[in-house]
């Protein structure tokens, strides 16, 4: 078995801890809204009127925008995403394909009703590295039915327009509780 040992010459400001912190507000379940659509719940995610969900703070992302059929991400990437080959996490690039086309399914949802994830499908195009910047998902509905829908998505870089992944999903729709 070969072992690995860190270089002494190697600058201590490379192997220096960081610590990053963030701050989230645990909201209401959709479910204490039941009289608003999945895309005014969306619009009021948006407006500050209900909390983002925890999980965009925790990596870092946030729900921009939304309308009838659509959802748009925004996040910052860095370090603190990497794999071991330096490059951001591709578990970082599927969660933020996933909440646009969740998102973009809910937009087209009636009050009271919910979605769940059932197949996820991800194309990652190219790394992300720690100073690629700020990437926007935007996430479209392409069909939404009585038991199923399903959606699009795509991650662009802000600054360079480049494309780094895609997907598509397939969401059950649950009806309201009786």
């Amino acid at each position: 078995m070969t072992t690995f040992e860190i270089d002494a010459a190697e600058p201590a400001a490379e192997r220096t801890p960081r610590t990053r912190t963030h701050q989230w507000e645990v909201g209401p379940p959709v479910s204490a809204f039941p009289e608003l659509t999945g895309e005014e719940i969306l619009q009021g995610i948006v407006a500050g009127r209900i909390p983002q969900p925890p999980i965009g703070s925790t990596l870092g992302f946030r729900l921009v925008a939304a309308g009838p059929g659509t959802a748009v991400f925004e996040g910052e990437v860095g370090e603190h995403l990497f794999n071991p080959m330096h490059t951001v996490h591709g578990g970082f690039l599927a969660t933020l394909l996933d909440s646009a086309l969740g998102c973009a399914v809910m937009s087209r949802l009636p009050a009271g009703t919910g979605y769940t994830t059932t197949q996820l499908n991800v194309h990652m195009l190219r790394p992300l590295f720690a100073d690629s910047g700020r990437v926007r998902c935007e996430g479209v509905a392409l069909h939404v039915g009585r038991t199923m829908a399903t959606a699009e998505a795509r991650i662009t870089g802000v600054e360079d327009g480049k494309l780094y992944a895609h997907a598509t999903t397939t969401c059950a729709i649950l009806a309201p509780r009786s």
